[in-house]
């Protein structure tokens, strides 16, 4: 019987899950969050290792407590968030490079930033069910949104936005004064330079762009994995799993993200197929199966155009 028959079951698993992903992220917060510590590309491979081994046995999990309909629903949710996420990660290091952030308080933004966007993505998750349920035609809005979000997405070719013209982030600065310089890890000062009262280091403002641009994605990843399932659970947990691994994976590929110039393409592929999924669902509906076939297709050949050299070096054998 599938938990969602059974809201005991259901509380239970609910619970379960949150104070693992509480746990695991109380432990980051203790492994990482030492003075001058630097995540290292090994420790970031490992790291995100880990975190797709956890969420592949999860799905094992699933598999023998709902079956495979809906351990497919999970691993289908968990690839494309998985993926659409991964242009988060070309923000992440613009607003880093930008803001000059040192590289030892890095980890502690992405830590921060991913509390908030677990906490945002739940209301947003639980609101978007909810509405869906009893709003069908919520689906069609959501199916025009994502086949909109991937056309913008092709078109803009993968250029980013500048961190300066955040709107939150210009509004902080008339609500509170802010430091010319970080002070530490700290996000507030008392007092700075001989002047009383609160101050906002640059650290806080790197966070509320990293929280704003996440506000931004989820609107785009989350109907996607709607898409695939309306089972709050899954949808759910399938975003808890790609937003914990965010930051390790951020650390494992920072240095190598400027090389897949194709993969914004090929994201923006992914947007417009689930959107033209919940547009022609009625009518031609495709299964959770081919649907995971057809992303990880689209992803592997952007990641593969990516990764062969430009015409032009092939042309002069360099």
């Amino acid at each position: 019987m599938a938990i969602d028959d059974r809201p005991f079951d259901l509380l239970l698993f609910w619970i379960l899950f949150n104070l693992f992903a509480l746990g695991m992220l109380a432990l980051e917060l203790r492994i990482s969050h030492r003075p001058g510590h630097v995540v290292g590309f090994r420790q970031a491979i490992a790291r995100s290792a880990m975190w797709i081994a956890l969420a592949a046995g999860f799905a094992v999990l699933i598999f023998f407590w709902q079956g495979r309909q809906v351990a497919l629903e999970f691993v289908a949710g968990y690839v494309i968030e998985l993926a659409l996420s991964v242009d988060n990660l070309f923000i992440f290091l613009l607003v880093f490079r930008y803001f000059a952030v040192p590289d030892e308080q890095q980890h502690r933004v992405l830590f921060w930033g991913i509390i908030g966007a677990l906490a945002m993505r739940a209301c947003f998750i639980f609101a978007g069910v909810g509405l869906i349920h009893r709003f069908h035609w919520i689906l069609y809005a959501l199916g025009v949104l994502l086949v909109y979000s991937g056309i913008r997405l092709s078109i803009a070719g993968g250029q980013q936005p500048d961190p300066a013209k955040n709107l939150v982030v210009k509004a902080l600065r008339r609500l509170i004064p802010v430091t010319d310089q970080y002070v530490g890890g700290d996000f507030f000062v008392r007092g700075w330079k001989g002047n009383s009262g609160f101050y906002a280091t640059p650290l806080l403002i790197v966070l509320v762009v990293i929280e704003t641009s996440d506000l931004l994605f989820a609107v785009d990843s989350i109907p996607a994995v709607l898409a695939i399932t309306l089972n709050a659970f899954i949808v759910y947990t399938s975003n808890v799993f790609a937003v914990l691994g965010l930051r390790s994976m951020y650390f494992a590929v920072a240095g190598l993200l400027k090389t897949f110039r194709y993969l914004h393409y090929g994201l923006a592929a992914v947007l417009t197929l689930i959107g033209l999924k919940m547009l022609t669902a009625n009518r031609y509906p495709v299964s959770t199966l081919h649907t995971l076939a057809v992303v990880a297709a689209v992803l592997l050949i952007s990641v593969g155009a990516s990764a062969a050299p430009p015409s032009k070096e092939r042309s002069t054998g360099k």
